[in-house]
């Protein structure tokens, strides 16, 4: 019931449990942590207005969404709460968004929406972009020495995750059926919200997979197309490798690499090889476009598939060029906000 029954005025409750727990997660796909922190940015204003304005939870309604009381609630998260600007950035665009979708549903609720939109965060500092150097990069790729089948298994994992410059999530959720050495060759990594992009594979990449292949999925024809590349195996049945133990493997590297190259970061991630594979293409030359096009931040269509290998011998030609061995850097000074521009989305 969307209005209330002895009001008839939109009921706010019954907005937000749909919109939480039927819009986000059926129509638009959103993963269970997306909509966990919408939801707490909805409990962040319902806990501003019960302690600030002494308004019963049960009593309130889109009234209390008015650009006055949004206003006092950005002051008082940056006052009392003393939250980062990011995080009231966050907080602030799930309410718009949900006011948004309310204003859809509801056309009484579209003056609150436009309002809402108005106001800005405060903003917050841009952080540095962290990359590794091409030293740090060469160390940590070589640190597993592959003289065991799971160190090989580690350093093909590794070699991957940095030649796509793919999300931790798109490597462990690679199957065989995404994986297509025979030229033109190309892996299929499926990104947020089930979104898919084709990512060429250099070269020496393709070398590399075809000797793991042969130890780690032999006979691949008769394998099932759904099988893992990346497996640990559980009782004798390989199993898709965890995100957890990704970057595990990472730090691991990262350990082993300091050895030779001591400046590797001693807090390190998976999302960092992605933007040094992205820096090291920015480096070579390579058109900003094309670097985002791979890095997948381009929005989906019904044609991206097509498009996708339009694009492919151009993207493939571009990352051949780019190593961790940069031979030509460029001579222009990167600039914070070109930097900010190749990592602003992920």
């Amino acid at each position: 019931m969307k209005r209330n029954p002895n009001t008839n005025v939109p009921n706010f409750f019954s907005f937000a449990r749909d919109y939480l727990h039927t819009y986000m997660s059926t129509v638009r796909g959103c993963s269970p942590k997306t909509i966990e922190a919408y939801r707490i940015s909805l409990e962040c204003y319902l806990g501003y207005l019960v302690d600030n304005w002494q308004v019963e939870r049960e009593q309130v309604s889109f009234d209390h969404f008015d650009r006055a009381h949004l206003k006092g609630w950005l002051v008082w998260m940056v006052e009392e709460r003393h939250y980062a600007s990011k995080t009231i950035a966050l907080r602030l665009s799930a309410i718009k968004a949900f006011l948004a979708y309310s204003s859809y549903e509801e056309l009484t609720i579209v003056a609150l929406s436009q309002a809402a939109k108005t106001l800005r965060s405060p903003t917050s500092p841009r952080a540095p972009i962290e990359y590794l150097t091409e030293p740090e990069t060469r160390a940590i790729l070589a640190a597993f020495t592959g003289r065991t089948a799971k160190s090989r298994r580690n350093r093909m994992l590794l070699i991957l995750l940095y030649d796509t410059a793919a999300r931790v999530s798109e490597i462990t959720g690679l199957t065989l059926q995404d994986l297509s050495l025979a030229a033109p060759g190309h892996v299929t990594l499926t990104g947020k919200r089930n979104k898919t992009r084709v990512v060429p594979l250099t070269d020496k990449t393709i070398d590399h997979l075809r000797v793991y292949l042969a130890e780690f999925h032999p006979n691949q024809a008769r394998q099932s197309v759904t099988r893992p590349l990346f497996y640990s195996l559980h009782q004798g049945r390989p199993m898709g490798l965890s995100v957890d133990t990704v970057s595990a493997v990472l730090k691991e590297a990262a350990r082993t690499g300091r050895v030779i190259c001591p400046t590797i970061p001693e807090t390190i991630h998976c999302h960092m090889l992605r933007k040094t594979k992205a820096m090291d293409l920015y480096q070579q030359g390579i058109p900003l476009p094309i670097v985002m096009r791979l890095l997948g931040h381009e929005n989906a269509s019904t044609t991206a598939a097509f498009y996708a290998f339009a694009t492919l011998d151009m993207m493939r030609e571009a990352i051949n060029i780019a190593t961790p061995a940069i031979s030509a850097p460029t001579t222009e000074q990167l600039t914070e906000d070109r930097l900010q521009a190749l990592y602003s989305l992920r």
